[in-house]
């Protein structure tokens, strides 16, 4: 019964793979980058085989490049960056991890990771601080910009309260007219009566709807 389960699942080709990270950056300034680790994940109820493909497997050293993993467990991976030039800045290399089940050969899922030699993590970092920076201001620009194209000569305001407003207030009077918890003489069931505080909160909200319904009346707004 459980091989029947797991049947339409072993498909070739379609089984998710489940490994992270899915980027490797490796930074030629920073040794400690050079040594990066993929963990692979198998949360199905048979163990798995793993191998790792690479586009330039000269430049890599990969520990343990095949192997397995048991059901429900996960491996790491280690690969590290063996040949760190600047002719190879900023070129993108993929890796593959393809898994199969262990008794067959043929490939059930892939995995690609991408991988990238970059000069210095500070040089990085200065640039996406950059980039953030230049984006904020940008954002402001358009926020003002957008702002003064929606101001017009005359306008008048008539959208009414919203229907969630409506039915929240609906609510809270309705919460507000049941009885309260202690009085006997009601053909209310016991369940809908309220505490003091449950109506406390009801009145609270119910004020704070008519106050906000009070300030969006329509108005006219003159240039």
């Amino acid at each position: 019964m459980q091989q029947q389960k797991r049947q339409p699942e072993l498909v070739e080709g379609n089984l998710p793979v489940f490994v992270f990270p899915t980027e490797l950056i490796f930074y030629a300034d920073d040794q400690s980058t050079h040594k990066q680790v993929l963990t692979l994940y198998n949360p199905y109820e048979f163990a798995l085989k793993f191998k790792v493909l690479c586009t330039t497997p000269n430049k890599y050293a990969v520990v343990d490049a095949t192997g397995a993993v048991k059901p429900q467990c996960c491996v790491d991976i280690v690969i590290r960056h063996r040949d760190v030039r600047a002719s190879y800045y900023g070129v993108i290399d993929k890796f593959r991890l393809q898994v199969s089940e262990q008794s067959q050969r043929k490939a059930l899922g892939k995995k690609e990771i991408i991988a990238t030699l970059l000069p210095s993590a500070k040089e990085q970092q200065q640039q996406k601080e950059e980039e953030e920076k230049r984006i904020k201001e940008h954002l402001a620009e358009s926020v003002f910009f957008e702002q003064t194209l929606c101001q017009p000569e005359n306008r008048t305001a008539s959208s009414g309260p919203s229907l969630l407003t409506v039915f929240l207030g609906v609510v809270c009077v309705a919460a507000l007219m049941l009885p309260t918890l202690g009085e006997m003489e009601s053909l209310v069931p016991l369940y809908l009566h309220l505490s003091v505080n449950q109506k406390l909160v009801a009145a609270y909200v119910l004020d704070l709807k008519n106050s906000h319904t009070k300030f969006s009346s329509p108005t006219t707004w003159q240039k």
